[in-house]
């Protein structure tokens, strides 16, 4: 039991054996359908030859039969038809000769005359199997009919044996055939084989950073998915690789100058003996800490928005709701500063996509909007569904980007105005990873306000998708 459990977890996790095992099973099956085609071509031969000896006996014992000067029939039998059956194997043999009308002439009386005239039947006499053959033969001179029936019966001991010497004969020649095919099958699967070996050894030899593309003429045309699928899987790590190496290497850029400054001003704070100054510094410290976590966390939301970080969901997102909840998280700061946040959306819009990430998306535009607007200015939203669209504004009365400055400002840490604010130059980066990860765009206009004008459109959330 415990080999066949063996056996078959061999042959479920083996090719090779899976391709032998088929071509095996064929090949006995395709044997033992031909062996017995043989069986029964080798039973028709004997037969045919046993039926050829009876027809000759029984002609010869036909032939020697006349009729004497009396007009008695006489029947001498000829030793010859006898004999010829003797093969070696203790036939027995048996004759009857009987006139048209019925008399014996010779032979045993008891042996019954075959239905059909010159052809060999099967049938038992003296509980004995025996093969028989009926003839007639026209004799001249006797008084009535002159014909003669003369019935031959052999036992089916040579028949038997002839049978089954042809059988073996082409049972032998059927097995040394399998064995042959046996061989040429592994010598065939070897060769099949070679090309997947080939591959498993390229793969194995490769640099553990080594992701370039696999030849596919290297194994045949009915492995070549497997290959182009290897690339395509190869080609997908390698963007990943390239992504994590760009946020490995942006990161550390824009964190070494941060972290300085804290450590500057943390060591100045520690020297500062008047109270005042020290305040002062640890002020500064605790707004450049709060930078450095916003730089943080911008990093972070920007390599989780690439296409090969990104997850593959679909989400509901209300657009309205938000723009709302993030407007409402810079109340405080509104009310200090004198803006003017406002929020246009009747209704709820709904978008489809990675929750978070979208969610991620408002919050940025709404704070970059703050962020660059003076005191007392103006900041709106506004979200509406627009010809099978969900378009989503952020207008403010800051100091807007400059036509020629527009197309760059979506490269990574690229900004108009290095001095003014605290920001990253990631905000724009986010959102066009988010909107076109959703399926979205994003454009860049002048507000009515005289600042930033920043439209982004999204596919509307198919009806009834959730998640």
């Amino acid at each position: 039991m415990g080999n066949a459990v063996s056996s078959l977890k061999l042959l479920s996790r083996s090719l090779r054996a899976q391709l032998f095992a088929w071509v095996t099973a064929t090949l006995v099956l395709a044997t033992a359908v031909n062996l017995y085609l043989s069986f029964v071509s080798a039973t028709s031969t004997s037969e045919l030859i046993t039926d050829r000896t009876l027809l000759a006996s029984a002609t010869s014992i036909a032939e020697a039969a006349h009729v004497d000067s009396n007009g008695m029939l006489l029947v001498d039998i000829p030793p010859a038809a006898l004999e010829m059956f003797d093969t070696g194997h203790r036939d027995q043999v048996f004759y009857r000769v009987v006139t048209a009308w019925g008399s014996l002439a010779a032979g045993y009386p008891d042996l019954p005359k075959q239905g059909k005239l010159n052809t060999g039947e099967n049938g038992i006499y003296r509980d004995l199997p025996v093969r028989a053959l009926t003839l007639t033969h026209p004799i001249v001179g006797l008084s009535r009919d002159g014909a003669i029936s003369v019935t031959v019966a052999v036992t089916q001991n040579s028949t038997r044996a002839l049978r089954r010497s042809l059988w073996q004969s082409d049972i032998a020649k059927q097995l040394l055939l399998v064995a042959l095919a046996g061989l040429v099958t592994i010598f065939g699967l070897q060769r099949g084989l070679a090309p997947v070996l080939k591959l498993r050894d390229a793969i194995l030899n490769r640099s553990p950073d080594s992701l370039d593309p696999l030849l596919p003429e290297m194994v045949q045309s009915e492995l070549r998915p497997l290959v182009y699928a290897l690339n395509d899987q190869m080609a997908k790590v390698q963007s990943l690789v390239a992504a994590q190496k760009r946020f490995v290497s942006n990161a550390a850029h824009q964190l070494r100058t941060p972290l300085a400054l804290l450590s500057t001003q943390a060591s100045v704070a520690l020297r500062e003996k008047d109270a005042e100054k020290r305040d002062s510094a640890l002020q500064a410290l605790n707004r450049s800490i709060r930078h450095v976590a916003r730089l943080a966390g911008q990093l972070l939301t920007l390599s989780r928005a690439e296409p090969v970080n990104s997850r593959s969901r679909q989400d509901r997102v209300d657009l309205a709701a938000a723009a709302r909840e993030a407007l409402a998280n810079h109340t405080n700061e509104a009310l200090t500063r004198g803006l003017d946040l406002g929020l246009e959306a009747d209704t709820s819009v709904w978008v489809q996509g990675d929750g978070p990430m979208i969610r991620e998306m408002v919050v940025n535009l709404i704070d970059n909007a703050v962020r660059y607007t003076p005191d007392n200015g103006i900041v709106t939203a506004a979200v509406r569904a627009e010809a099978g669209k969900a378009v989503f504004t952020v207008a403010d009365s800051g100091p807007g980007i400059p036509v020629e400055e527009r197309s760059r400002v979506f490269e990574r840490f690229y900004r108009v105005t290095p001095a003014q604010g605290e920001g990253s130059g990631l905000g724009l980066s986010i959102v066009q990873e988010v909107a076109e990860g959703a399926g979205g765009r994003v454009f860049l206009g002048e507000a009515v306000e005289g600042g930033l004008l920043v439209t982004v459109e999204l596919p509307l959330a198919l009806a009834g998708t959730s998640r």
